[in-house]
């Protein structure tokens, strides 16, 4: 498992996608909080929220894995990968255990360069900053979804195997569907998996959110995505044991 496990981080440093798509991800977090963090003026106890939450790895590294995954297809990689490693479920947990892993790598990348230039604008424009242990528990929380949804989006793509669909399901689902459930179901929309679950796992209301919705507290929410995380990595695996390379 060791030897697959290191053979998908090769993968990942080295293919230019997600070398690409990570920078990406760095450059437009910055751009959130600088524009936050100029703009707005922020008080004491919204500050946390409104300008040190602006790190978009969650979003990133749930593209990135279904991405990486539905790319073994697309490129004509999986019968070589599975060559490799035949046991195909074995082959999925070290792909999903790699992207979990670049998810924390990314996100706390991504937290440290927002912190950084939160706390540089603040105190420059003599605004309140958060204190140092409020931040670097952000940064955690953010680094486990990061991971989860890393994780989630290799088995989502082991189910859709299409690259197109995948990613074009997922930006659907979390800008158009879950926002939708937001207010005409939020009972059921707080456990929506793209951004319900994960909001509150990083512990951020719906009210700091001006949603008139009442998200899971971090503990429920991080079971509740576990569940989905277990379900579609259960059913992407059931599918790549039976289904034709091809």
């Amino acid at each position: 498992m060791r030897a697959l496990l290191k053979a998908e981080l090769l993968k990942l440093r080295t293919t230019r996608t997600f070398v690409a798509l990570c920078a990406v991800a760095v450059a437009t977090s910055a751009l959130l909080v600088v524009i936050t963090a100029l703009a707005g003026e922020p008080t004491e106890d919204s500050v946390l929220v409104e300008v040190f939450a602006s790190d978009t790895s969650s979003l990133f590294i749930l593209l990135l894995a279904i991405i990486g995954i539905t790319g073994e297809w697309r490129h004509r990689t999986i019968a070589a990968s599975l060559l490799a490693a035949p046991d195909r479920v074995r082959f999925l947990v070290a792909k999903t255990a790699a992207f979990a892993a670049a998810g924390i790598a990314l996100s706390v990348t991504i937290s440290a360069v927002v912190a950084l230039l939160g706390y540089l604008i603040l105190e420059a424009r003599n605004l309140p900053v958060p204190g140092a242990g409020d931040v670097l528990a952000l940064m955690g929380r953010n680094a486990l979804v990061a991971a989860v949804l890393g994780a989630f989006g290799v088995g989502l793509g082991a189910l859709v195997r299409n690259q197109v669909a995948g990613v074009v399901t997922v930006l659907v689902a979390s800008f158009a569907i879950e926002p939708a459930l937001v207010a005409v179901l939020p009972e059921m929309a707080r456990f929506g998996p793209f951004f319900a679950l994960p909001t509150g796992m990083a512990d951020i209301s719906g009210s700091e959110l001006g949603l008139d919705v009442d998200l899971l507290a971090p503990g429920p929410a991080a079971l509740a995505m576990f569940a989905w995380v277990v379900g579609a990595f259960a059913a992407g695996a059931a599918l790549l044991r039976y289904r034709d390379l091809e």
